[in-house]
């Protein structure tokens, strides 16, 4: 059987590959689904029986909670056996980040722990702190926090003032600084610092315990969300920290920033796909009971149009985040081949897919917002109710599209990291971008007499990619060094990019689970499709459309352009409605997300 082709990160916007090179959720094997079940179980009886009480504030229950979690194994997920966890493939690591995605405030202290407050030291540490540290860490007997943003920093990381002096006898680094926004700041029992060394211009990181003299911790901030996560701001005078606690070398925290960041957005992808699930079952149940006009309000077109919707957004979703973890294991397997230390293929690997991470960030995260407000709407008054989960899931939506980098930093980085990697020779994307240009007087749509099912749909994507490389080419060339200030037009590429990649990935795996289950399974599927493209045809010319205007040089230019996105975004009709309704009707029937 032969290798699955395998792109690099961004290099979806000049190449293809088929739909059995990807991997799709309905190839997750028994031991992956006995895994998420195990952790469903631990949300249904330990979490969501104590949610009021969770949101008090109560910190002890919490930590009670995370340390169960560790006694039955789910903090080892992704820590190799040797240390004390099972060593689960990335594509494992995010099954599971998606169910514990749907435990609202647990989640948060959760994958803080499991991944920023435990991987860099997994990553980057050496074999005492390994073992010292990344045990307990996977049994729960320690709690980590991550420890980065500062007052005044914001997203700028590397403009922190928090600083480590060598003391005089070289044993301890002296630190003294702040660090707010922390989450499990009260009950952690380990931090990972990111401070600058004596006059460095970059950071290096730090294992600090929290009862180390000097460490100080502010009481936890009252929060719009999330409120069961601890969140403080915590202080360093001098502490003195072992020079043997300093993790990887001298200088290299900001990368270690960087790559923990990429990680953090990927798995945050992951769990706004868990609780986006967790919001559609609660509005689907509640849709079903409410009698309306002596009617389940279900039954109401206006009420399918929004469970549809919700249903779409999802599904698409978690195509491309299963698509993007299989090609980090595949780029971690390439990793370790070429004799990397086994942490830092493994993180490398991950960071590797940095567009791809951006995009699911920023994607997810705004379908999880769509999905709890329209849960909401459908909740109607109730939904206002503290009684009903759907607020508390609308309350604590709302932080994502801030963590892990606002959604602003990171529609700048999906477009300025795909042409980075280009500059550096990882693909070519400006040869391709310029023979579109080239070929713009002749442009056709690339119909064919004939065409089946999936190859209109894949010259719809063709067609979407180089409607992106000509506004790209064509912006590149307007602006020239000044591009990277001009962020409206940065953000009209990265939507037109992004919408793209994510209809790329329902079209490969509806094509791939026609390919594995029959034509017959799949109806409902190309259902979405069929809508989704639809819709993702008129965003993209609407995206491309407001970039051109924003740069053309003549109205000429900008009638040429426009008329060459045109025709690329041009797509058969569909009829939404009748679509929406059957995908709808499905779900109320099952009355829970099973697609």
């Amino acid at each position: 059987m032969s290798k699955p082709k395998v792109l690099k990160s961004g290099e979806f916007l000049v190449d293809e590959i088929q739909a059995n090179d990807i991997f799709i959720p309905e190839e997750f094997n028994e031991e992956q689904l006995m895994i998420a079940q195990t952790i469903q179980d631990f949300l249904d009886t330990e979490v969501y029986p104590q949610l009021d009480q969770i949101d008090t504030g109560d910190i002890s229950l919490m930590r009670d909670i995370m340390k169960k979690s560790g006694e039955l194994g789910l903090m080892g997920i992704s820590i190799p056996e040797e240390y004390g966890g099972f060593g689960q493939s990335f594509v494992t690591q995010m099954l599971a980040a998606e169910r514990v995605g749907a435990g609202y405030s647990f989640s948060v202290a959760f994958m803080a722990h499991c991944g920023i407050g435990t991987l860099p030291i997994m990553y980057y540490g050496n074999e005492y702190q390994r073992q010292h540290y990344v045990t307990k860490l996977a049994s729960g007997e320690f709690i980590g926090a991550y420890c980065l943003t500062e007052p005044g920093a914001g997203s700028d990381a590397n403009a922190g003032k928090t600083h480590a002096t060598l003391s005089e006898d070289e044993k301890h680094y002296i630190l003294n600084g702040s660090k707010m926004w922390i989450t499990n700041a009260n009950f952690a029992d380990i931090q990972t610092v990111f401070a600058k060394i004596g006059n460095d211009r970059v950071l290096s990181a730090f294992i600090v315990e929290r009862n180390y003299p000097g460490v100080v911790v502010n009481p936890d901030e009252k929060k719009m969300g999330i409120k069961g996560s601890s969140t403080a701001q915590i202080f360093y005078n001098d502490v003195k920290v072992p020079v043997e606690n300093l993790v990887g070398e001298r200088g290299e925290g900001f990368r270690i920033a960087l790559t923990i960041l990429h990680m953090g957005r990927l798995k945050l992808g992951a769990n706004v796909l868990g609780a986006s699930k967790k919001s559609i079952n609660d509005s689907v149940r509640y849709a079903i009971d409410r009698k309306q006009f002596n009617a389940s309000i279900s039954t109401f077109g206006a009420i399918k149009y929004k469970l549809a919707e919700q249903v779409i957004k999802t599904f698409a979703l978690e195509s491309a985040i299963y698509r993007v973890s299989a090609d980090i294991d595949n780029q971690i397997l390439l990793n370790k081949a070429n004799g990397n230390d086994p942490g830092r293929a493994t993180i490398e690997g991950i960071s590797f897919y940095a567009v791809e991470a951006a995009i699911l960030k920023v994607y997810g995260s705004e379908v999880l917002d769509y999905v709890v407000d329209e849960g909401v709407q459908i909740h109607g008054g109730m939904g206002y109710s503290a009684e009903m989960h759907i607020e508390k899931a609308y309350r604590d939506s709302r932080i994502n599209r801030i963590f892990e980098g606002t959604n602003e930093i990171n529609r700048l980085l999906v477009l300025d990291t795909a042409m980075k990697k280009a500059m550096k020779g990882e693909y070519d994307l400006f040869g391709p971008a310029e023979k579109a240009f080239a070929e713009i007087d002749n442009l056709t749509d690339g119909k064919v007499a004939g065409e089946g099912y999936y190859a209109e749909k894949l010259r719809y994507l063709r067609n979407f990619k180089k409607a992106a490389l000509l506004a790209i080419h064509a912006a590149n060339k307007a602006f020239g060094k000044q591009f990277i200030r001009e962020q409206e037009v940065m953000n009209n590429l990265t939507n037109m990019i992004m919408e793209t990649y994510i209809s790329e990935c329902v079209a490969l795996r509806v094509e791939k689970m026609e390919s594995m289950k029959g034509a017959e399974t799949v109806s409902l599927y190309k259902d979405m499709l069929n809508v989704y493209l639809y819709d993702a045809a008129s965003l993209i010319r609407k995206q491309g459309m407001d970039a051109v205007n924003a740069f053309a040089s003549s109205d000429e230019e900008a009638n040429t352009l426009s008329k060459a996105i045109e025709t690329l975004t041009t797509v058969a009709g569909v009829n939404t409605k009748e679509a929406r309704r059957r995908i709808a009707d499905k779900l109320i029937e099952e009355q829970v997300y099973k697609f």
